[in-house]
């Protein structure tokens, strides 16, 4: 087993008390277990008007506090945690997951590996991702599960391990792009795929993810429509492939014309345009895979 690798837990937190006060006591349980490697935990704070601060600074003294004064959203938070790790591995877990006592034991050897960015831990109805390209956008499903690691085509960012090293080179998180939330877990793991990089499922990293605990309090429509327009911006920023997007301009074309709506959702993503041109450029720049050979890899 290596112990080269040293792990910095990062939680962000929004009026998460209640979920603080049930989970937190199970990371700490983890952080105790030597052989997990966790080196510390970090708890981004983002504007909270809640008492999750106090409690924490009351009951939790070992746990690092970083507070944003504003909230910034999901991406700026983990980000923020990013900048302020010391260990060479980023586990992001959600306030809403409970880590298994021994969820990163095997984790962190993959890393040995040196092309792998990131693993995925094992939440109970899921097993990693396929990503695949149909009528013109890019969707993922689960996959089976398997008794081994193996390829996925996102890691969650809710519940995964992430190298620091490549993290800072992709820059971490598109907060710009994707705030408030959604897809940009997706997007980085995709933008480390076409560098060449490796991102896997560990089955051993048991962990129990209450999915939306924080988010579902939030409108459903409006987070549809963040979600959707997500999935348009990711397209228009990644897939630099010509013949792929103009696929997708034909399907747009399509899914405008059949479902009148989602014009909506193509202006929100619209009112984005510059910076999706800038990351555009970058992704053609730096990339060394082709969209098709990443798709190919989940047929």
């Amino acid at each position: 087993m290596n112990n080269s690798f040293k792990i910095s837990i990062i939680i962000p937190n929004y009026n998460g008390l209640s979920l603080l006060e049930k989970n937190l006591p199970y990371v700490v349980r983890a952080k105790n277990n030597k052989r997990n490697n966790i080196l510390e935990i970090i708890l981004v704070d983002d504007g909270s008007i809640d008492s999750s601060v106090e409690f924490i600074k009351k009951n939790f003294k070992e746990i690092k506090i970083v507070k944003h004064k504003v909230n910034r959203g999901f991406s700026a938070s983990v980000n923020t945690g990013a900048r302020t790790a010391r260990g060479d591995l980023l586990a992001l877990l959600n306030n809403d997951v409970l880590p298994s006592a021994n969820f990163l034991e095997t984790a962190f050897s993959l890393f040995e590996n040196p092309d792998v960015f990131a693993v995925s831990f094992n939440e109970k109805n899921y097993g990693g991702a396929i990503g695949y390209f149909e009528n013109g956008f890019v969707g993922h499903r689960p996959s089976q599960k398997s008794t081994k690691a193996m390829e996925s085509f996102w890691a969650n960012g809710g519940s995964g391990l992430f190298r620091r090293e490549f993290w800072m080179k992709l820059g971490g998180m598109d907060e710009k792009l994707f705030s408030p939330f959604y897809w940009e877990d997706v997007d980085l793991c995709y933008r480390a795929l076409k560098r060449g990089w490796l991102v896997l499922w560990n089955p051993s990293s048991k962990v129990v993810h209450n999915h939306e605990s924080t988010i579902g309090k939030i409108n459903k429509k409006y987070r549809e429509n963040i979600q959707e327009r997500g999935q348009l911006l990711f397209i228009w920023k990644n897939i630099t492939s010509t013949n792929l997007f103009r696929k997708h301009l034909a399907g747009l074309v399509t899914r405008i014309t059949k479902h009148p709506g989602y014009i909506k959702i193509f202006f929100m993503a619209l009112g984005k345009i510059g910076l999706v041109f800038k990351a555009r450029r970058k992704e053609i720049k730096e990339s060394k895979i082709s969209d098709e050979a990443i798709f190919s890899k989940f047929r």
